[in-house]
């Protein structure tokens, strides 16, 4: 692609993401949501104005470290280790449940295959999707109500932050096997060997970040090397040990989450991701789904996707939720405030497809799958305290 190419397609994907982005947020839905449908409107499904190119997949490529760096950085350490048992089971169960009905759900359709074989792993693949959890509908709906500080609003997000860690660990092993000659033993071994290296040095990273944050705190240095550290262990993980990049990128966001500037940092990959990294990554999808190819088979699969991935996290986490301690309708809000799904969704999508572990054709699928839950969990949440908050009014 020439160079006037690259801008003018670049120029188009901006202005229209923030639009439909905007539009979304009217509409009270994520602004992923507007970004996807933009990529859809100006790509080959309708418009035909910008088409899939290597440099707007580079670009999307580091849209997605940048995101996952940043899920890296918001995660708390401390209040990990405050959750204990109650949210570390609503998560497990919450991973468990969808991954098994996803992967069942996509053999339904498309044959049932041996274990280990290709077809059962694009399989499973498919419940790796369903793994995911974005709570930021659910927290700011539960803000709204006055309720995110009560046990179920802390175990809700609690377990959303501990769902999306294992989450990550499923990909990375699921993603392991996608070499036919990789064995069960030398995927986890890898896997393990990837987190060992990470705990190592990243204790010695934080040790020096630490230090350059007393030195000179609130200075950009700190985010751009940062930044550095992100892509370099997202290149170490992928190039040596044959697992995720955005793993890399997530536990480097993790092994600076405790530093005293780690929000100075988030708030500086923001304005990059915001800006072009994040608008790009997301029309990208539009930009790879062709809804003219769609058949019958794609259509009754991903009303069923849909089905499957909003009960699947009701039933798994609410069921735990009530083993845990919550009666009646406090466990059914766990079970709904978990079922949102969102940008990380889209990220293990994106890299099943350059995995060849999906097809772009199942994007509609996590598309419809997301719009969905962030219309339906702000509407059940609400009829769920409305008791409550009769109550107290």
């Amino acid at each position: 692609m020439d160079k006037l190419g690259i801008l003018r397609d670049l120029s188009i994907i901006i202005i229209t993401a923030k639009f439909f982005g905007l539009v979304a947020r009217k509409f009270k839905m994520p602004q992923v949501v507007g970004e996807i449908i933009a990529g859809l409107l100006i790509g080959p499904s309708l418009l035909k104005w910008v088409h899939p190119s290597d440099f707007i997949s580079g670009t999307a490529e580091i849209g997605v470290v940048l995101l996952m760096f940043s899920a890296g950085l918001e995660t708390s350490i401390p209040q990990l280790k405050k959750t204990g048992l109650k949210s570390t089971l609503i998560a497990c169960t919450g991973v468990f449940v969808p991954l098994v009905c996803g992967a069942i759900l996509y053999m339904c359709f498309y044959g049932f295959a041996p274990l280990g074989s290709p077809d059962f792993l694009k399989a499973i693949y498919i419940g790796t999707i369903l793994t995911a959890t974005s709570v930021s509908i659910t927290v700011q709906v539960l803000k709204e109500l006055g309720k995110l500080t009560e046990e179920t609003g802390t175990t809700i997000l609690s377990a959303a932050i501990i769902d999306d860690v294992i989450g990550i660990l499923v990909l990375t092993v699921v993603i392991g096997f996608k070499d036919p000659s990789n064995k069960i033993s030398d995927v986890i071994l890898r896997t393990a060997g990837f987190f060992v290296l990470a705990i190592v040095v990243g204790i010695i990273i934080f040790k020096i970040f630490k230090k350059i944050d007393e030195r000179y705190p609130h200075t950009q240095r700190i985010p751009i090397i940062g930044l550095a550290l992100a892509l370099a262990l997202s290149y170490v993980a992928d190039r040596y040990f044959g697992i995720a990049d955005i793993t890399g990128a997530y536990v480097a966001g993790i092994i600076l989450s405790s530093l005293d500037d780690s929000k100075y940092i988030d708030r500086k990959m923001d304005v990059n991701s915001y800006m072009i990294f994040g608008p790009v990554f997301f029309a990208s999808i539009g930009l790879q789904t062709d809804i003219r190819s769609l058949d019958t088979t794609i259509l009754l699969f991903s009303l069923c996707f849909v089905i499957v991935g909003l009960v699947s996290k009701i039933v798994g986490c609410g069921v735990s939720g009530w083993l845990t301690g919550f009666k009646g309708k406090n466990a059914l809000k766990v079970g709904i405030g978990m079922m949102t799904r969102g940008e990380v969704a889209l990220i293990v999508a994106k890299r099943g497809l350059e995995a060849d572990m999906l097809e772009s054709k199942f994007f509609t699928s996590v598309i419809l799958l997301i719009i969905t839950s962030s219309i339906l969990t702000p509407i059940l949440l609400k009829l769920l305290y409305k008791e409550e908050l009769s109550k107290t009014a």
